[in-house]
C-alpha cells in the first residue's frame, strides 16, 4: 500500500512536470514567434527600400567642365517650338477635310525646300516633364523622380537654357517655370491654370504663347535694353504650345478639334518664322519644331506605344542643312542610338505622308539637345547622353569632326567623373576596361584632325562616344550585382529560417531525429556562431563605412548576415536533419521534389496573374475538372460534392474574363443579393440535416452549452434583403438626380454596421459560423457594389465552400485508407496542448490554395494594386458630399471584404484538419516570399509611370503580406476563434 502511494505521488509529479514543461515550451514558442514576426516585418520593410537604391538611383553627377565646340557658331539665336502632345502621324498625314491638302502646309514646305526632317523617338515615360528634359537637357527621365513626382526637379541639372546667354519662354504654368523659373538670365510668362479648361477648344493657349512673344518684340522697339539683349548671340526662344495635349485628352486625337489644332500649330510656326525674319533680317536664326510626346487613340499618354513615342521633328534655318535627296545609303543602323532606346530608326515612311522622296532622319529625343547646343556654339549640357545628329547640320568636314568630338568629350567627362567618384570611395574598384586607354584614343583623334584625316577621326570619335555611353551604364549599375546578391541571399535566408522554425515547432521531425540520442546543451556552440557572425558583420560594416556607402547598405548587409548567422546556429539540427533524410527511401525524395516543383509552378502562375487576370479562368476551369474527377473516384455519387466543386470552380472562373472597370448595373447587384440569400438557405438546410450524413457531420458539430439565437439566421437573411432593396432605392434616387434621403443613408449605415456584429452571436459549428460570417458581410458589400462584383461575392463564397468540402472529403478518404497502425502513429503526432496534429508534407496544399484564393480576391473584380481604377460611385449610398478620407476608407473596406472571407475559411480549415494556424501562416509567408523574390527582379525603372508604378506596387504588396495577412488573421480571429470542429481524426481517436 505504501509503495502504491509512493508510485501514485511519483506519477502525479511526473504528470505535473510534463504539464509544466509543455507550458514552458508553449511560452518559449510564443515569445519566439512574436520575435520572428517582428523580424519579418523589419526585414521586409528594409528590403522593400532596396529597390530605390538599385533601380531608382539618379544618373546625374556634377563637377564636369563644359566642352564648347572649337568652331564659329553657325546660328546666332535659336527658336524652339514644342507642340505638347502632337503625334507624328497626325502631323504628317493628309487632311481628310481638304482635297489632297495637308494639315501643316508651312512646315511641309520647309521640309521640301529649306530644312530637314524626321521622327523623334521619345522614351517612356512619355510625359511632359521627361520629354522636355530629354529635348532641353539631353538625358532621359531621372529614375529617382518616381518618388517626387514629375513636376518637381529631383536634382539640379544642366540644359541648353542654362548655357544660353538669355532665354525667352512662354507657355504652360506646368512646364515653363520648371526650366526657366530658377534662371537669372530668363524672361518668361505663363497663362493662369484656369485657362486649361478641357471643356473648351484649347488651341487659344497656343495663340496666347505667340501673342506674348510678339508683344515682347514690339515692346523692344521702345526699350533700348531689351533691344540690345535681343541683338546678342546665344539666345533661345522657347514657345510651349499645350493645345494639342489638352485637346487630345479632352476630345481624342481623331477629333476635329485636335486635328484643327495641328493646323493652328503650323500657322503659329509660320507666324514665328515670318516675325523673326522681319525683325532680325540677318538669316542667323535656327528653328527646331518638335513635340515632347504623342497621344494614344484613347486620349492618354505615358507608355511606350508608337502613338506616344513617335513625334515630328523639323529643323531649318542657320546651320541646318537643306533637304537631302533620297538614296539607299541613307538607311543605316545607328548602333549608338540603339543603345539609348529600342526603336528601329530610319524605318520606311508611310506613303500617305507624301514625303517618300525626301530623306527621313530619325533621332532619339535626347539627340535634340546636342543639336541645339552645336547650332548655337554652346557646350552640350553636361549630363546629356544624346548623340549629335550630324546629318541635320550644314558643316564642313573639319567642323563636323570638331562637333562630334565636343559631344564625345562631354559624355566622356561624365564617365570620368563617375569613375572618379566611385574609385575615391571603393576599396575594390573595378574599372571599365574598354576605356582604360581613352587618353591615347583622344590623342590619336587630335593627331588625325591635325593631319586632316577627318573620316578616320570621325569613326574613332563615334566609337569613343559609344564606349563612353556604355561606361555610363556600367557605373549606373555598378552596385547592382552586390546589392541584388545581398537582398536575394537575405530573402533566401529568411525563407530557410522560416522553414527551420516550422520544422522544429510544428512537425514531428524533432521527435524522430532526436529520439535515439540526447544532444548536449547547444548554447555554447550557438554563442560561438553568434560571435563569429557578429565579427563578420563588424568587418563588412567597417568596409562599407570606409567606402562611404549609404546607411541602408549597412542595413541590407547586417540583416542578411544576421539571418544566415541564425541559420548556422542551428547546425546541430541541420546535421541531424541531413542524417534523417539520408535514411529515407527514394519514394520520399520523389514526393518532396514533386511537392516543391508543384508549389513553385503554382506560385509562378500567381506572379504571372498580376499582369494577366485570365490565368485564374484557366486555373479554376482545370481545378474544377481535376478535383471533381478525384472525388468521383473516392466519394459516392449521392454526396453531390464532386458536382458542387465542379460548378463552383467554373462559376468563379468567369469573373476574370470580365473587364476590371465595372459598369453600373443595379439589377446585377440585386441579383447578387438574391443569390446570397439562396446560398445561405441551402447551407442552412445542409446544417440541419448534417447529422444524417458522415460527410457533413463534422462541419455542423457545435457546443450545445453555448447560447443560441434561433432567429439569428432569419434576421441576417432579412438584412441582406433590406440591403438589396436599399440598393435599388438609393440608385433610383441618384439616377433621377434626386437628393439621397437622410433616412436612406442612416438605414444603409445601420444595416452595414449591425450586420457585421451578428456573426459573433451565431452557433459555434464550422458551417453555421461561416454561414453567419458570409451573411454578416454581405449587406455592406452589396451597399458598396455597383455591378457584377455582387455576384462575385457569391461565386467566391461558393468556391470557398467547395474548398471546405474537398478538405473534409480528403479527411474521410484518408481515414478509410489508413491502417490501424497508421492511425496509432497519427495519434502520436498530436500536440496535446492545442489538440492539433503535426504538419505533414501533404499539408502544403492548404497554404497554396490560400494563396490562390487570396489572389483571386485581388483580381476577381479589378486590381487591388491600383485603387484608383475602382469607381467612386461605389460609396454614394453612404455619402454623397465629397470627403476624400471617408470615401477612400469605404472603398478600401469594400476591397477587404473578400479577403476577410478567405481568411475566415482558411482559419476554419486549419481547425477542421487539426493543424496549427500559426504554422500555416508561416508557410503562407514562405509562399509569398517566393513570389516577392520574383517581383524584386521584375521592378522596372523604364516605361510609363503606370508600368513603373505597377512593378513597384506588385513588389510592395507581396513584401507587405507578412503584415497584411497577420493583421487580417488578428481581425478575423474575433469571428473564428470560437469555431468548434470535431474532425475525422478526433472521431477515430474517441473510438480507440
Amino acid at each position: 500500500m505504501r509503495t502504491d502511494g509512493i508510485l501514485g505521488v511519483e506519477d502525479r509529479d511526473s504528470k505535473r512536470s510534463a504539464i509544466n514543461t509543455a507550458r514552458n515550451k508553449q511560452k518559449w514558442l510564443s515569445r519566439k514567434e512574436k520575435w520572428l514576426v517582428v523580424l519579418g516585418v523589419i526585414l521586409h520593410a528594409v528590403y522593400m527600400l532596396s529597390i530605390f537604391d538599385i533601380y531608382f538611383k539618379t544618373p546625374i553627377v556634377h563637377g564636369m567642365d563644359p566642352v564648347p565646340p572649337r568652331f564659329v557658331a553657325p546660328a546666332k539665336r535659336l527658336v524652339l517650338l514644342v507642340a505638347d502632345g502632337l503625334r507624328a502621324d497626325k502631323f504628317f498625314e493628309p487632311d481628310s477635310d481638304s482635297d489632297g491638302g495637308y494639315r501643316a502646309p508651312f512646315l511641309r514646305n520647309i521640309i521640301r525646300k529649306q530644312g530637314r526632317w524626321g521622327v523623334s523617338h521619345a522614351r517612356p515615360p512619355t510625359e511632359s516633364r521627361p520629354g522636355h528634359v530629354a529635348i532641353i537637357a539631353g538625358f532621359y527621365e531621372d529614375p529617382s523622380a518616381v518618388t517626387k513626382g514629375w513636376k518637381a526637379n529631383p536634382v539640379e541639372f544642366d540644359s541648353v537654357f542654362n548655357q544660353s546667354r538669355h532665354i525667352f519662354s512662354y507657355g504652360s504654368p506646368d512646364i515653363v517655370p520648371i526650366f526657366c523659373g530658377a534662371l537669372p538670365h530668363s524672361t518668361w510668362n505663363t497663362y493662369p491654370h484656369e485657362f486649361e479648361d478641357f471643356a473648351t477648344d484649347a488651341s487659344f493657349l497656343d495663340e496666347w504663347s505667340f501673342d506674348q512673344f510678339q508683344n515682347l518684340l514690339n515692346r523692344s522697339n521702345q526699350d533700348p535694353k531689351l533691344k540690345h539683349l535681343l541683338e546678342q548671340d546665344k539666345l533661345v526662344v522657347f514657345l510651349h504650345l499645350l493645345g494639342c495635349d489638352s485637346n487630345g485628352h479632352a476630345h481624342k486625337p481623331f477629333s476635329s478639334i485636335y486635328l484643327n489644332n495641328v493646323k493652328v500649330v503650323d500657322k503659329i510656326a509660320e507666324k514665328v518664322y515670318n516675325l523673326m525674319q522681319s525683325y532680325f533680317k540677318d538669316n542667323q536664326t535656327a528653328y527646331i519644331f518638335t513635340a515632347d510626346h504623342g497621344m494614344s487613340d484613347k486620349g492618354s499618354h505615358g507608355d511606350g506605344h508608337p502613338t506616344n513615342t513617335d513625334t515630328p521633328l523639323v529643323a531649318w534655318g542657320a546651320g541646318v542643312g537643306y533637304p537631302l535627296p533620297i538614296s539607299h545609303s541613307d538607311h543605316h543602323e545607328n548602333t549608338a542610338a540603339r543603345f539609348i532606346d529600342d526603336h528601329l530608326h530610319d524605318t520606311a515612311t508611310p506613303s500617305e505622308w507624301g514625303l517618300s522622296g525626301m530623306t527621313r532622319l530619325d533621332v532619339n529625343q535626347a539627340d535634340i539637345a546636342p543639336l541645339m547646343s552645336t547650332l548655337l556654339g554652346l557646350p552640350c549640357p553636361v549630363n546629356s547622353v544624346g548623340n549629335l545628329p550630324l546629318r541635320y547640320m550644314n558643316l564642313n568636314k573639319a567642323e563636323e569632326v570638331e562637333a562630334v568630338l565636343a559631344n564625345t568629350k562631354q559624355i566622356l567627362n561624365q564617365f570620368l567623373r563617375k569613375s572618379q567618384l566611385k574609385q575615391s570611395t571603393s576599396l575594390f574598384f573595378k574599372p571599365f576596361k574598354p576605356l582604360a586607354s581613352y587618353s591615347s584614343l583622344l590623342r590619336q583623334i587630335e593627331h588625325l584632325i591635325s593631319l586632316k584625316e577627318y573620316e578616320t577621326a570621325m569613326k574613332l570619335s563615334e566609337h569613343l562616344r559609344s564606349l563612353a555611353l556604355q561606361g555610363l551604364h556600367y557605373f549606373q549599375t555598378y552596385d547592382w550585382l552586390m546589392l541584388m546578391t545581398v537582398i536575394t541571399l537575405g530573402y533566401v535566408g529568411w525563407m530557410i529560417y522560416v522553414v527551420l522554425h516550422v520544422l522544429q515547432s510544428y512537425t514531428s521531425l524533432p521527435a524522430n531525429i532526436f529520439s535515439k540520442e540526447q544532444l548536449p546543451n547547444p548554447r555554447r556552440s550557438k554563442v560561438k556562431v553568434h560571435l563569429l557572425g557578429g565579427l563578420s558583420m563588424g568587418v563588412v560594416c567597417t568596409v562599407l563605412l570606409v567606402e562611404q556607402s549609404p546607411p541602408l547598405y549597412h542595413a541590407y548587409v547586417v540583416m542578411t548576415m544576421f539571418l544566415w548567422t541564425q541559420i548556422f546556429s542551428e547546425y546541430r539540427f541541420l546535421k541531424a536533419l541531413c542524417r534523417y533524410l539520408c535514411g529515407k527511401p527514394n519514394d520520399y525524395y520523389l514526393k518532396l521534389i514533386a511537392t516543391c516543383i508543384f508549389s513553385v509552378i503554382i506560385l509562378e502562375l500567381l506572379v504571372k496573374s498580376f499582369t494577366d487576370r485570365k490565368l485564374y479562368t484557366w486555373c479554376f476551369l482545370t481545378t474544377g475538372v481535376a478535383v471533381a474527377f478525384y472525388l468521383f473516384r473516392s466519394l459516392p455519387w449521392r454526396s453531390g460534392v464532386p458536382i458542387f466543386v465542379w460548378v463552383a470552380c467554373w462559376f468563379l472562373s468567369a469573373f476574370t474574363l470580365l473587364p476590371p472597370q465595372i459598369p453600373e448595373n443595379t439589377l446585377l447587384v440585386v441579383a447578387g443579393g438574391l443569390m446570397i440569400i439562396a446560398i445561405a438557405i441551402i447551407l442552412r438546410y445542409v446544417e440541419l440535416h448534417a447529422k444524417d450524413n458522415i460527410y457533413w457531420r463534422s462541419l455542423a458539430e457545435q457546443d450545445s452549452k453555448k447560447l443560441k439565437f434561433p432567429l439569428l439566421f432569419h434576421l441576417q437573411i432579412l438584412l441582406v434583403g433590406l440591403a438589396s432593396v436599399l440598393v435599388w432605392l438609393s440608385t433610383s434616387h441618384r439616377t433621377e438626380k434626386r437628393e439621397l434621403l437622410v433616412l436612406h443613408q442612416l438605414m444603409n449605415w445601420s444595416i452595414a454596421g449591425f450586420s457585421m456584429i451578428l456573426p459573433l452571436f451565431s452557433a459555434t459549428g464550422l458551417l453555421p459560423r461561416l454561414t453567419s460570417i458570409f451573411l454578416g458581410f454581405a449587406p455592406p458589400f452589396l451597399l458598396l457594389s455597383i455591378g457584377y462584383e455582387a455576384l462575385f461575392y457569391g461565386a467566391l463564397s461558393l468556391a470557398l465552400i467547395a474548398w471546405i468540402l474537398v478538405e473534409n472529403a480528403y479527411l474521410h478518404i484518408s481515414k478509410f485508407r489508413l491502417s490501424s497502425a497508421q492511425v496509432k502513429s497519427m495519434e502520436g503526432n498530436f500536440n496535446l496542448a492545442h489538440d492539433n496534429r503535426c504538419l505533414e508534407l501533404s499539408d502544403m496544399r492548404i497554404p497554396l490554395a490560400f494563396m490562390v484564393f487570396f489572389n483571386i480576391a485581388f483580381f476577381g473584380t479589378g486590381n487591388f494594386a491600383s485603387i484608383a481604377s475602382f469607381e467612386i460611385s461605389s460609396v454614394y449610398r453612404f455619402i454623397t458630399i465629397f470627403s476624400p478620407f471617408l470615401m477612400a476608407s469605404l472603398l478600401i473596406f469594400k476591397l477587404l471584404i473578400p479577403f476577410i472571407l478567405v481568411i475566415c475559411v482558411f482559419s476554419a480549415i486549419t481547425k477542421l484538419v487539426q493543424i496549427p494556424l500559426l504554422g500555416c501562416y508561416f508557410l503562407v509567408i514562405l509562399c509569398s516570399d517566393v513570389m516577392t523574390i520574383h517581383f524584386f527582379f521584375l521592378v522596372r525603372n523604364k516605361g510609363s509611370w503606370m508600368e513603373i508604378g505597377n512593378s513597384i506596387s506588385h513588389f510592395g504588396i507581396m513584401s507587405a503580406q507578412v503584415v497584411f495577412v497577420l493583421m487580417l488573421f488578428a481581425g478575423t480571429n474575433v469571428f473564428t476563434k470560437d469555431i468548434l470542429v470535431r474532425s475525422a481524426q478526433q472521431f477515430s481517436r474517441k473510438k480507440m
